[in-house]
């Protein structure tokens, strides 16, 4: 699945990235490593972007690159 579709509240580990070149460095170096934990903390009222915790920061993330983001779902 995509980053993108996990849910405010849920979280998700990375599994790998589909990006290259620049947003591929940008996504690495924000932390977006394969086997990293994110949690969809919330959406903006439109609905993107997205506000992630990932590895101990806040980010807000794009649809679009979020949806660079393969992860696999994860109970808590």
């Amino acid at each position: 699945m995509k980053m993108f579709e996990i849910q405010p509240g849920e979280y998700a580990r990375v599994r790998s990235l589909e990006a290259e070149g620049n947003i591929r460095r940008r996504l690495l170096d924000l932390g977006l490593v394969p086997g990293t934990l994110v949690q969809n903390i919330r959406r903006s009222p439109l609905g993107d972007p997205t506000l992630y915790a990932i590895r101990g920061a806040m980010i807000a993330l794009r649809k679009e690159e979020a949806g660079l983001v393969n992860v696999d779902k994860e109970e808590r």
